[in-house]
C-alpha cells in the first residue's frame, strides 16, 4: 500500500531526471537543478504524496482517542498554521502532546471584535495567553488535541485564517503598523494585502477540515493529481517571507526577508506612492558548526512602479520555486540562490517571469527600526497608543495584568489593535475624549502609559524556545526578562541612562527573533550557553558578527561591561553601539553593508 501511495512520486522523479520543465506565465523555462530519486528528501516526498496538503488530518481529528498526528501529517499541519509539540519540561514522565496555532494577519491589523474573539479562545482552548510573533501575528500555545478543532473553528468564525502561516509557502506578509509614520501607510498596507492574497495556496483541504469539519472528500487519484496554480505539486523548497517598509523607518526588518518592498514617495508629493525598491535574498537561519549556512542581508535588485507589486512578488516566488535547492533543507532558502548565483542572475530570472525589466533602484536610506510608545496623533486626527509587551506575551503577571487590561479596553472603546514586528502592540483609532478613560483602565490593571520601561527594553525581542519548541537548545523567553534586568543595572552602573540598544535572544540558531540583525544578539548554543553576536545597526540593514561562542548566561553581563564602557568613552558623535562594535571591537572585514534600499 505504501509503494502504491508513492508510485506517482517515483514516476514524477524519473521524468525529472530527463528534464524539469515549468510553465510560468505561458513561457517554458528549464530548472537548473533536476532532482534525482536518490537526492530527493523526505519533505519533498511527503508533499508529492498528497499535493492537497490534506493527508489524514481530517480522519485523525475524528478519532477522540488520538492525542497527536502521524509523522507525515505533522508536516502537513504546518501548512495549516499548526505545529505539533510537546512540553519538554514533562518528558521525564512521558510526552504530553500539545499544539501551537499561528494566525495569518497581514500587516498585523486586528479589528476590535477579532481581538476579543482571540482573547476568549486563548482562555477557552489554549494556555490563557496570546503570543505576538516577530511576524505581526498571534500564536496560541498549549492547545491539546481536543481543543484544536474548536479553536480553529473559532478563528475562522472570527474571519481569520491560519493557512500558510507555516510550511513551504509564503508566510505572513509584514507591513508598517504605525498610522502616523507616513502618509503612505494605508497604501502600503493595501499592497501588502494584495500580495498576501495573491500568494495564498489554493487547496480546498483547509476549508474542508477546519471549516466544514471533515476530511477532504476526493478520491486518492484526484488528490495525487491536484496541482496548485501557483505553487505546483511540490510547493516551495522552504518558507518564503515578504515584508514592506517605508523609509527611513525599517520597522519590519526589511533586509531579513526573502522579498522586501521599500516604498518610494514622490519627492514633490510625499502622499503619492511612486513604487518600490525590490530587495531579495535576506534570511537569518543557520546551523551551528555548518559554515555552509549563514544569515544574509537582502540585495537591492531595482525599482518597480506600485501597480506591478503583485506581478513582481509572483515572479520572485516562482523563480525561487524553480531554482531553490530541494535536495538539502539547510540550503533551501532563497538567500542561498542569491549567494550562489548572484543578484544579477536572479534579477534576470525575475524579469523573465514578470515580463518586464526592473528599473534602477531609487536612492533611499534606513536610519532606524523600532516602535513608538505612548500616545501619538494619527494622520486622520485620531490617536494611537503604543504599548510595550515583554517578549510579546500578553498575560496577567503579578500586578501587571496586561491581558485583562487589554480585554477591558478593547471591549469598551473598540480601538483597532495593531501588532508590530518587535512583538509590541498599538491601540489605534482612539478619539480625544477616550484617552483619559483608557489611561485609567490600564492603570487600574498596573499598566502604565508614560515611560513604560527603560529604553534598553524597548527594542528587545526573544523567541519562545523552551519548553515547547522542539528545536530549542537553550532558554530564551523564560530568562530574557532576567537578562534585561541585569542590562538595566549595567546601564545604571556605567551612567548610560536611556541609551537605546537593540537586544535580541533566541534559543537556537534558526533566528526567529532575528538576533543576527541586532546590536547585541544572543543565540542558544547549549543549555545555559549562548553565542554572543555584535554589530547590527539601528537601521537594521546589516548582519552582525559573532564575538564570543558558548558564553554562559551568568557571564553575559561580564562580557558586555567592558564593551559598553568603551562605547561610552570612545564612540564617535551619534555612533550607536552596533556601529561602534562593528568599527572598533570586531575584526575588520570587507564592507558588504547595504545602506540604501
Amino acid at each position: 500500500m505504501k509503494l502504491c501511495r508513492h508510485l506517482p512520486f517515483y514516476v514524477y522523479q524519473i521524468s525529472n531526471l530527463l528534464l524539469t520543465v515549468c510553465n510560468v506565465n505561458g513561457q517554458l523555462t528549464h530548472s537548473h537543478r533536476p532532482m534525482s530519486t536518490e537526492a530527493i528528501i523526505k519533505e519533498e516526498q511527503i508533499k508529492l504524496s498528497d499535493p492537497t496538503l490534506g493527508g489524514t488530518i481530517g480522519e485523525t481529528m475524528a478519532l477522540p482517542e488520538a492525542d497527536r498526528f502521524s509523522a507525515d501529517d505533522e508536516k502537513f499541519i504546518k501548512f495549516h498554521g499548526i505545529y505539533q509539540q510537546d512540553d519538554r519540561d514533562l518528558r521525564k514522565t512521558g510526552k504530553k502532546y500539545i499544539f501551537m496555532i499561528r494566525a495569518r494577519i497581514t500587516g498585523g491589523i486586528v479589528p476590535a471584535e477579532q481581538y476579543l474573539a482571540f482573547d476568549e479562545l486563548a482562555d477557552r482552548h489554549a494556555n490563557g495567553t496570546l503570543r505576538i510573533t516577530s511576524r505581526q501575528t498571534f500564536q496560541w500555545h498549549g492547545v491539546v488535541k481536543s481543543g484544536l478543532g474548536p479553536l480553529m473553528k473559532g478563528l475562522n468564525e472570527a474571519l481569520v485564517s491560519t493557512i500558510a502561516a507555516c510550511g513551504d509557502v509564503n508566510r505572513n506578509v509584514l507591513a508598517p503598523p504605525t498610522p502616523s509614520t507616513s502618509p503612505l501607510a494605508d497604501l502600503v498596507q493595501a499592497d501588502a494585502r494584495r500580495v498576501s492574497d495573491a500568494l495564498l495556496p489554493q487547496t480546498q483541504a483547509y476549508h474542508e477540515i477546519w471549516v466544514n469539519g471533515g476530511p477532504l472528500k476526493l478520491a486518492p487519484e484526484q488528490k495525487l493529481a491536484f496541482e496548485d496554480p501557483l505553487y505546483g505539486r511540490r510547493y516551495l523548497p522552504r518558507k518564503f517571507k515578504v515584508a514592506f517598509a517605508i523609509p527611513p523607518l525599517n520597522d519590519t526588518d526589511l533586509f531579513a526577508n526573502c522579498l522586501g518592498f521599500a516604498a518610494i514617495a514622490d519627492p514633490a508629493n510625499p502622499a503619492r506612492l511612486l513604487g518600490y525598491n525590490v530587495l531579495c535574498g535576506g534570511g537569518l537561519g543557520m546551523s551551528h558548526g555548518n559554515e555552509a549556512t549563514f544569515p544574509r542581508a537582502a540585495d537591492v535588485l531595482g525599482f518597480i512602479p506600485a501597480d506591478r507589486v503583485v506581478e513582481t512578488a509572483k515572479a520572485v516566488m516562482i523563480a525561487f520555486r524553480d531554482h531553490g535547492d530541494r535536495t538539502n533543507r539547510k540550503h533551501a532558502r532563497l538567500k542561498y540562490v542569491l549567494a550562489d548565483r548572484g543578484p544579477d542572475w536572479f534579477r534576470a530570472e525575475v524579469e523573465q517571469r514578470a515580463g518586464f525589466r526592473l528599473e534602477p533602484a531609487r536612492p533611499v536610506t534606513f536610519t532606524r527600526q523600532g516602535d513608538l510608545f505612548g500616545w501619538h496623533r494619527q494622520s486622520d486626527g485620531r490617536w494611537f497608543l503604543g504599548l510595550y509587551v515583554e517578549t510579546g506575551r500578553i498575560k496577567d503577571d503579578g500586578t501587571r495584568r496586561l491581558k485583562s487590561a487589554l480585554g477591558e479596553v478593547v471591549r469598551e472603546f473598540r480601538p483597532e489593535v495593531r501588532l508590530t514586528t518587535s512583538q509590541n502592540l498599538l491601540l489605534a483609532g482612539v478619539r480625544d475624549d477616550q484617552r483619559a478613560a483608557i489611561n485609567q483602565r490600564l492603570a487600574a490593571h498596573g499598566v502604565v502609559v508614560d515611560r513604560q520601561v527603560a529604553a534598553v527594553r524597548l527594542n528587545s525581542m526573544a523567541c519562545v524556545s523552551l519548553p515547547t519548541c522542539g528545536l530549542a537548545l537553550a532558554e530564551s523567553e523564560r530568562v530574557f526578562p532576567q537578562l534585561l534586568d541585569r542590562l538595566e543595572g549595567l546601564f545604571a552602573e556605567l551612567g548610560l541612562g536611556d541609551e537605546e540598544i537593540i537586544v535580541r535572544m533566541t534559543g537556537c540558531p534558526n533566528g526567529c527573533a532575528r538576533p543576527y540583525m541586532a546590536e547585541i544578539g544572543l543565540v542558544g548554543r547549549a543549555p545555559g550557553k549562548y553565542n554572543l553576536h555584535l554589530g547590527g545597526g539601528p537601521g537594521s540593514t546589516r548582519v552582525n558578527r559573532i564575538f564570543r561562542e558558548s558564553v554562559k548566561f551568568d557571564d553575559i553581563i561580564a562580557e558586555l561591561r567592558p564593551l559598553l564602557a568603551r562605547w561610552k568613552q570612545e564612540r564617535l558623535p551619534g555612533e550607536s553601539f552596533g556601529a561602534f562594535a562593528d568599527r572598533a571591537v570586531l575584526p575588520p572585514v570587507p564592507d558588504t553593508t547595504k545602506s540604501a534600499a
